[in-house]
Formats: C-alpha cells, sequence, structure tokens
C-alpha cells in the first residue's frame, strides 16, 4: 500500500537549521497572541479531532503515489510543520498578514512540498486524495487553499478552514485511521461542505513580525 523513501525521523538540529534560514532571528516574533502573517513557519491542528497536519516521505500505495499528508496526534514531530506562502505569482509578501478570503500555499518544510488535492480518491474514506506536491516549494496551479475565516485576517485564536482553488474541497480530517508503515496517523482529505471536520488553527511555530498594521487602507497585498 505504501511506498517509503528516505523514511528517517527530523532530528531538532536539522529543524533548527531549516527554521532559521527561512526566518531569521530579527523578523520573528514568538508570542501566542496576533496574526498569521505570510512566511510564517507553524503546526495547524484540527479542532475537531486533535490531530495536527503532517506529512513525510512515505509515498501514497495507490490513487496520485504523491507524498501522503496526514494527521498526528503528537505537538513535537517535526515533520508537523508548514510555512505560509503565496501563490506562484506572489501575493503574499513576507511579514503580511494573510486576508481571510486569500489564496495561500502550505509548504512542507522538510521535503518542500506542497499541499495539494486532485481527483483521485483517498485510501480510506473515499473522500478526495490531499497529499504534497512538487519540489523545493514549486509545483502547481492545485497547490492553492483559500484561508476561509471571519473578519478581515487570520488570527492566530481562531479557528480557520482551507477551501481548495481548484476543486472547492475542504481540507478535512474524520477519524480513518492508517496501518504499517503509519500506524495510528489519520487520514487528511478533501470535503465538498464546510462541518466540524474541517476547522484548523494555528499552534506551535515562528510567527514573522507583520511588516504593516492591519487597517482597511492595508488590505490589499
Amino acid at each position: 500500500m505504501w511506498s517509503a523513501g528516505r523514511l528517517r525521523a527530523a532530528g531538532p538540529a536539522l529543524l533548527g537549521l531549516l527554521l532559521a534560514l527561512l526566518v531569521p532571528d530579527g523578523g520573528t516574533s514568538k508570542t501566542s497572541e496576533g496574526l498569521v502573517t505570510c512566511g510564517s513557519v507553524l503546526k495547524l491542528l484540527n479542532t475537531h479531532h486533535r490531530v495536527r497536519l503532517h506529512s513525510h516521505d512515505i509515498k501514497y500505495g495507490s490513487g496520485s503515489g504523491q507524498q501522503s499528508v496526514t494527521g498526528v496526534e503528537a505537538s513535537d514531530d517535526a515533520n508537523s510543520y508548514w510555512r505560509i506562502r503565496g501563490g506562484s505569482e506572489g501575493g503574499c509578501p513576507r511579514g503580511i498578514p494573510v486576508r481571510c478570503g486569500q489564496a495561500v500555499r502550505l509548504t512542507h518544510v522538510l521535503t518542500g512540498k506542497n499541499l495539494h488535492t486532485h481527483h483521485f480518491l483517498s485510501p480510506l474514506s473515499n473522500n478526495q486524495e490531499v497529499s504534497a506536491f512538487g519540489e523545493d516549494g514549486e509545483g502547481d496551479d492545485l497547490d492553492l487553499w483559500t484561508v476561509r475565516c471571519s473578519g478581515q485576517h487570520w488570527e492566530r485564536e481562531a479557528a480557520v478552514r482551507f477551501q481548495h482553488v481548484g476543486t472547492s474541497v475542504f481540507l478535512s480530517v474524520t477519524g480513518e485511521q492508517y496501518g504499517s508503515p503509519i500506524r495510528g496517523q489519520h487520514e487528511v482529505h478533501g470535503m465538498p461542505s464546510a462541518n466540524t471536520h474541517n476547522t484548523w488553527k494555528a499552534m506551535e511555530g515562528i510567527f514573522i513580525k507583520p511588516g504593516v498594521e492591519p487597517s482597511a487602507g492595508h488590505d490589499e497585498l
């Protein structure tokens, strides 16, 4: 069912090096309050099933055969970090708050692949498969997700949804769990409607300080 590549545990030293390259110390804030900004590196928690969005160098053995995306209960797994980026044409300058309704890419820090979905069935629930795709952060138009939230900007303490631009599904978890080699990890997939299974919250991470104070005058990026 699965195809494993360079399966390995990423140590704290490797993750620290990657984060240092992405977000220099002088431009970060580790406080728990405020807004999610472009360029930030964070973990995302599904608020209903209490698992964090996760990926690793293990490919699906069915469907697309691309790198798998799952949900994990552990809060300290380095493979659960994602970087917030704009589309291929930009639109998400570093340190600018992410707007509600803005399309972003979520790039897996340790493998450089983007959160992705397409018209393949997910292996356990037969919803829409969610994978990680691309190389060094470059994939295609099916890597874009719209941040659905209330108000003007994505707030760290608020629950949000991610709706896929190309197929309109919502990033979801419904509780199905895999066996070997990723026993206990939850399937992540796309669902056509907004419901309790597709709300997410920003958790651990390093957040770039806002370059511009959020206001009506700075709503366009």
